[in-house]
């Protein structure tokens, strides 16, 4: 009787591994998607643009939620006059999220 218990248990840790393994790569292909998004409003592109993307997948490593890499996105704009308003940026956040998820999802199967 403990076993089935046990069993469950450990099902269960592992489904919560998986899901939190599969919302880190979400965010981090979203943050990269975001990355690249600024990088063409700013103008960057190629190698610059890779670079820049994965400098904003690693400002979301500074604190849990999304404000690091909005403000990240939000002071680089300001510095190079983009004109984009604070709900443009997370409007932007929200649809990547939501293209970060079907990716990581479609490269899963």
């Amino acid at each position: 009787m403990g076993s089935g218990f046990e069993d469950r248990k450990k099902a269960a840790e592992g489904k919560w591994a998986h899901d939190e393994e599969l919302r880190f790569k979400v965010m981090a292909r979203r943050n990269k998607l975001l990355g690249q998004w600024a990088a063409g409003e700013m103008g960057v592109s190629g190698a610059e643009s890779d670079a820049y993307a994965k400098d904003v997948v690693a400002a979301d490593l500074e604190e849990a939620g999304d404000e690091d890499v909005f403000r990240k996105i939000r002071k680089d704009f300001d510095s190079k006059k983009v004109a984009a308003s604070d709900h443009a940026i997370r409007s932007k956040m929200q649809e990547l999220l939501a293209i970060a998820g079907d990716q990581v999802m479609a490269e899963k199967k």
